[in-house]
Formats: structure tokens, sequence, C-alpha cells
């Protein structure tokens, strides 16, 4: 939501044109809040605020706005000027903002920006969205290892303007090959007539230009690191991630799993963007195969229609398993889905977990199961208890062991795990628990002879 706390002062600044009322806000307050106290003004409004700050600033300011307004904002520019903005925004925001627009006005604006500039923007443009290229940034500061330490910071004064981060330098070679990297503390703790060779780290982790972008920020986490730098195929230098382009990557990961374990699509904007067709379209899919995948339960009612017949109190115990069985089974689909997201596990390990679940499925299955007799037997006697009793333990058991599946499944398959976490676990499990139920109970009629009414 926009504050709205200095919108009234912001709109009478602008009606009576208070310059260095203007000039103060937009220049001495962080582009942050800015941004933030501007939000709620049109986007005439908000060019003539920004028009009392110079390019740079304008364009530090634009990238805090959230995603609509910036596309609005490029609306309501010209395009002569918004290309210079272009040209002052940070590398990685202006290819995000480039891909919210229509391609019809990317084409346009790219042959106003300058030929580095333009080949910059195509090359990151050109990444698959799922890789560390789409979200990687150009702007990084590097040295070469020759150079002495009082001539690195003189060359890292002339860079770090044009920078987004020189806390970690990088090491390149004539081809820009990586060899190592050394921190801005390094440097000034070093003696000024020593050489980077000599006190740059030449152990670098990095990561590859077609890595899988949620895979590198994990790796940014796990060793802590202010930015991680990105090499291609020929270990050469072609950009940096940072770490708050991380945060946005685990951002939008975990938005995207919240969905899909709602069997949700994911939305391609924020619920507050999304038309109501656009979410008709993103929820009717699951929705429409699970109706389909229930008629499995429906069947399996049907197909022991006289098992009913013969012993009605089994019915009163139909949602207390069932229910029982899809929230074991996405208890347990929730916990490797997540694993497998952190990297906690992977894959080959399926077996173990399969083995470490069974044992634990067993006892929530005993522990369940005792209690079910118990109900059973007060309901409809001992021999509907222990229907219900041994019921419950397989049902358990049995979703558990689906919820630990399934997920490694779908991984294997090339889908997302997360779809598996509930409405698709619950309605599998639901279609088990029913066949095991009714399968026990035939059993057991079969076995003691018709149950007695109660």
């Amino acid at each position: 939501m926009p504050n709205v706390l200095l919108l009234p002062e912001l709109r009478e600044m602008l009606a009576v044109g208070d310059e260095p009322a203007l000039q103060a806000v937009v220049n001495e307050l962080h582009p942050a809040t800015v941004a933030d106290f501007s939000e709620g003004l049109d986007v005439d409004e908000t060019w003539r605020l920004l028009a009392h700050a110079p390019i740079d600033r304008q364009a530090e300011v634009l990238t805090f706005y959230p995603p609509p307004k910036q596309v609005e904002m490029v609306d309501g520019a010209g395009r002569e000027a918004m290309a210079r903005l272009l040209e002052e925004m940070p590398h990685d925001d202006r290819v995000d903002l480039l891909k919210r627009l229509d391609d019809e006005v990317v084409e346009s604006l790219l042959p106003l920006v300058t030929k580095a500039d333009r080949a910059d923007i195509r090359r990151l443009l050109s990444y698959p969205e799922d890789s560390v290229g789409a979200v990687m940034t150009t702007d990084y500061a590097s040295l070469s290892a020759d150079v002495t330490v009082g001539e690195a910071i003189s060359q890292l004064r002339r860079q770090a303007p044009e920078k987004e981060t020189i806390y970690y330098v990088y090491v390149v070679d004539e081809e820009r090959r990586l060899i190592g990297f050394v921190s801005l503390r390094d440097l000034i703790l070093a003696k000024p007539n020593a050489r980077v060779a000599d006190v740059m780290h030449r152990d670098v982790i990095c990561a590859r230009i077609d890595e899988d972008r949620e895979a590198v920020a994990r790796k940014l986490a796990e060793y802590d690191f202010l930015a991680l730098p990105v090499v291609d195929d020929q270990h050469r230098l072609v950009g940096i991630v940072t770490f708050d382009d991380v945060a946005d990557v685990l951002e939008a990961e975990v938005t995207e799993d919240f969905h899909l374990t709602a069997a949700v699509a994911p939305l391609a904007r924020g619920y507050g963007q999304t038309n109501p067709w656009a979410l008709y379209r993103r929820r009717v899919g699951w929705l429409v195969v699970l109706v389909f995948v229930n008629l499995v339960s429906s069947g399996v009612i049907a197909a022991y229609e006289e098992t009913l017949q013969a012993a009605i109190a089994l019915a009163f115990f139909l949602p207390l398993l069932i229910d029982s069985g899809g929230n074991t089974g996405s208890q347990a689909a929730t916990l490797i889905v997540r694993a497998l997201a952190t990297g906690e596990i992977g894959v080959g390990q399926w077996l173990r977990v399969v083995v470490k679940e069974l044992a634990v499925g067993t006892a929530l299955g005993a522990t369940m199961a005792a209690a079910s007799f118990a109900l059973g037997a007060f309901r409809g006697g001992v021999e509907v208890g222990l229907i219900v009793g041994i019921s419950m333990l397989g049902i358990v058991v049995l979703t558990n062991l689906i919820g630990v599946l399934l997920p490694f499944v779908l991984t294997r398959l090339r889908f997302d795990p997360a779809v598996a976490s509930s409405p698709l676990i619950t309605t599998v499990a639901d279609a088990a628990g029913l066949f095991l139920y009714f399968t026990i109970a035939t059993w057991v009629i079969g076995l003691m002879g018709p149950l007695q009414p109660v």
C-alpha cells in the first residue's frame, strides 16, 4: 500500500511550485523513502517531482517503485528521457524493468541508448529466465593481479561510482578469466607496495552463467557472501549476483511454492495486479484435474457397496480415516518438498528418506490406531474397532509413504514437487485410504462373519 502520509504536502508543493522543498524531498531523503512517499502520486505528478533531481538520482528512485508503478512511469515518460534513465540504472534493475514492458516498447527504447548499454541489455535479456544470468549484474569491479595494492585502490576510486559494489573485487587475467578475488578490507590492510597477486584469494566460489538461479541463491546464502561471481563455460568473468538479487529470487520462489502447494499456477504478477479472469485461469486447471482424480475414490466406494451394507457402522468412520490419511500425507509431503527445495536432501537419497519415514509413519499409525480402536469399539463393537484400528494403522503408514515418494517422483519427472503438498496428495491419499479401509473391512467380515448392528 502506498504511504499517503506526505501526499497532501507533496501535491501542495507541486501546485505552488515550491522548488527548494521539492529539491530537498527528492535529493536529501533516501531513494526508497522518496519512492514510498510519492508512490500515491499519479504519473505526471511523480515525474514533476523527480524532475527536481539529477538524472542519476531519478534512476535510483525509479528502481524502488513497485513493478506496476515502474511500468506506468515508463508509459508516462518520453522515449528519449527514458533511454537516458536506462543508461543510469543498475544493469540488473533495468533489465528487470524491460522484461515487464511490451516487446514493441523495448524495441523502441533500445536504439536510443548507447551502443555499449544496448549490447549489455540484449545480452542479459537473452539468458533463460530461471538462470543466474537473468538476475546478475555486469556492474562489478575488477583488477589485474600484477598491479600493486596502492594502484589497485586508485583504480577502485575511479571504478566505484559506476559499480554496484566494491566490497569484493575480482582478479582477472588478460582474457578476463577469473583467477581470484580480494576484499576491500584486504586491500586496506595490505602494504601499498604489495602486489594484488600476493593478497588475493585464489579459491574462488563462483556460479556458472546457465546455473539455476535458485541454486545460486542458496549457495550465496550458504557462504554468507555479499556477492558471487558468475563465469561462462571458459571461466571468463561475465557478471556478479548480489545479495539483494538473491533476496528477490528467494521471495519469488517461496511465493511460487506457496501457490503450487494450493494447486494454483504461479501468478505472473502479484495478486493485487491480477484480474479475476487471470485468477480463474490459474486455479481452474488443477481443480478440474482433481475432480476426475476424485472419481477414483467414488469408484472405490461403489465397488465396496456390499461391504458398507453389511456393516453400515463403517460409514461413520470414513471422514475420520480419510482426513487422517490426507493430513499425514500432506505433512510428509511438505517436509520433503521443503528439504528438496533447500538442498538438505537430494533425489538420490530417496531410499534413506523412505526408511526413515517408514519408522515415523509406523509410530504415528500405531498411536492413532489405538485411539481409533477405542472409538470404533465404543461406536460399533470390538469388530468395528478392530477394522477401524487396523485401517488407521495401514492408512497412516501408506499415505505417509505416498507423501514422501510423490515429491521425489515429480522431481525426477522434472515437475515442481511443490504441487504434491496439499490438494494432489490429499486426493491420492483419499483413494488409497478408501481402498485399504474397505479391503481390511471385507477381510475382517469374511473372517469373523457379518457384524452385529448396534
